[in-house]
């Protein structure tokens, strides 16, 4: 069975930063940082649930006005994330526009704003009916790094120099659950929607009698259709430690941040990191607080990442990006074991 999400780039790794997640088998999706979102279909932009904004430069956060004006008259609620001074960012893009007619909507559009501070999480929320005034501010307080908790995953964040406070991001689903496709052809069990709910039901930690229906292709035992959880965990699961993406972009690449982001993309299985220049134009990157290839690979190195994906490079290097990956692979190689050098489509 494949695990919980399938992220990729939203743009090209030239073009705007972004991050989408979708979750196999459910009509959903977590964005990480929205900058252009022309790639992005209505269809894709309406499964989003979460929105985790690195900070507000334009090219991270511009893609916001779409997200609204995609989900607005829309029965939805959507939970955005960002750093200390993140609600006023929204409420002022909120208040760009007018609102006199919203109330009449059927469906109104409620926004959830969290800011991420060092020892705790504020939040509040923007409604449509009420003309997206702000109100119901909450304070929380941060015992860990862990700021979004469902059954299935949760989300960790590390606050980043950008010159300015950039939060990094780790999704970690709780646990894989791996089908053993040989039990399940001999119990002639077709594969379907059921597989998800069975999964779902673990994540809950459902009621081990409760029971499950599942369609058969043939019965080569019974005619048994309803099983319990507990014995379809038995027969038919191995329960494996949950996928972990890491996604870092806009960081300063002095010693610091680089150990906040060894930490946070620690044993990671997908690791998004910029590469904003080359390590020949170091003292560009360092003025401009990015990270180069170079120092990508390392982070990666040291933080035993599986896959490797790079975004966010400089115009600069239009007609040469493989000097790009190629740096980064060998301070990756250098640095520690290369496992995988993954070139995920943008789109």
């Amino acid at each position: 069975m494949p695990p919980l999400f399938n992220p990729r780039l939203v743009n090209d790794p030239a073009g705007d930063p972004g991050l989408f997640v979708p979750f196999f088998y459910e009509k959903r999706a977590l964005l990480l940082d929205a900058g252009d979102l022309s790639a992005l279909s209505a269809r894709d932009i309406l499964k989003i649930t979460h929105v985790f904004i690195t900070h507000t430069h334009m090219d991270h956060f511009i893609g916001f006005d779409r997200i609204l004006r995609i989900c607005l008259g829309r029965n939805k609620v959507l939970h955005t994330f960002g750093p200390e001074g993140f609600i006023d960012k929204i409420a002022a893009r909120l208040s760009a526009y007018t609102w006199n007619l919203v109330e009449n909507y059927q469906n109104p559009l409620r926004i959830t704003a969290t800011e991420i501070r060092r020892n705790e999480l504020v939040s509040c929320i923007f409604d449509c009916s009420s003309r997206f005034v702000p109100q119901d501010y909450a304070t929380r307080r941060l015992q860990s790094r862990t700021i979004h908790v469902e059954p299935a995953f949760s989300v960790d964040a590390a606050i980043l120099d950008h010159d300015i406070a950039c939060m990094g991001y780790a999704i970690k689903e709780r646990f894989s659950v791996n089908i053993r496709r040989e039990i399940l052809q001999e119990m002639g069990f077709l594969p379907g929607p059921w597989l998800y709910a069975f999964k779902q039901a673990l994540y809950a930690e459902s009621d081990p009698e409760s029971l499950f229906e599942i369609p058969r292709q043939y019965a080569p035992e019974s005619t048994q259709t309803r099983f319990s959880l507990r014995e379809l965990t038995d027969r038919l699961t191995v329960v494996t430690k949950g996928h972990k993406i890491v996604y870092i972009t806009d960081a300063a690449g002095h010693e610091q941040n680089m150990e906040k982001m060894i930490s946070l993309a620690l044993d990671s299985d997908y690791l998004f990191i910029e590469a904003a220049f080359l390590d020949e134009d170091r003292d560009l990157a360092r003025r401009k607080k990015h990270l180069t290839a170079a120092a990508a690979g390392r982070v990666a190195a040291r933080a035993r990442a599986r896959r490797l994906t790079l975004f966010h490079f400089s115009p600069r290097y239009s007609g040469n990006r493989d000097r790009v990956e190629q740096e980064a692979r060998k301070a990756w190689k250098t640095a520690g074991t290369e496992d995988a050098f993954n070139r995920f489509p943008s789109r």
